[in-house]
């Protein structure tokens, strides 16, 4: 479910809000599992934190940009 920057670029500013709320509870649920033993693929912590951040970094370049024209 990993995407890459260059797919992110082409969406708006709140589809990229929501994604980053999907892999904050992501994020949640995993850490969740893993206190209780359940988690099985200790990778995805891992990719969802940076998928996360990647996603706070166009948002931040967006908002920017915007504030630049404006």
């Amino acid at each position: 479910m990993a995407t890459n920057a260059k797919d992110l670029r082409g969406q708006t500013p709140d589809q990229l809000r929501d994604r980053l709320a999907n892999l904050k509870k992501e994020s949640f649920n995993l850490r969740f599992q893993q206190a209780t033993g359940q988690l099985e693929n200790t990778a995805r912590m891992r990719a969802a934190r940076r998928e996360a951040a990647r996603v706070m970094t166009l948002l931040n370049e967006k908002a920017a940009q915007a504030a630049q024209e404006a």
